[in-house]
């Protein structure tokens, strides 16, 4: 990483991606698109486009039914956040968050990568 993480840099990581949840199960699409990196609201162009690609294709971030943080780790160059989610079907989930500082020093989400707990 470019930088150190600081113990207030991972607080502030943790605290958007919970916030981000939280805006998927208030069904607030708009404020769970401001939590995402300009690069990501470029690429899906629209809340509408980005919150039918998390409802089809990311159920468990979309709808956990519980959400457990691991290790802050490096992936790209990127801060990398571990999340463990159990979905509504109870499939626990292993997701990368890759975290991205903005120039306000505000961290958004860069991206996020599911795997199934049992490939790992």
């Amino acid at each position: 990483m470019s930088k150190e993480i600081t113990n207030t840099d991972k607080e502030a990581i943790r605290r958007i991606i919970i916030a981000q949840i939280e805006a998927f199960k208030a069904d607030d699409g708009i404020q769970a698109f401001l939590y995402a990196a300009p690069s990501i609201r470029q690429q899906f162009k629209s809340v509408g486009n980005f919150m039918r690609m998390v409802r089809g294709s990311y159920q468990a971030v979309y709808r956990p039914r519980s959400v457990l943080f691991g290790e802050l780790d490096e992936m790209q160059g990127m801060p990398a956040q571990t999340v463990y989610l159990m979905a509504q079907t109870g499939e626990v989930v292993k997701a990368t968050y890759l975290m991205q500082q903005q120039p306000s020093k505000d961290w958004r989400i860069a991206g996020c990568f599911l795997m199934p707990l049992e490939e790992m």
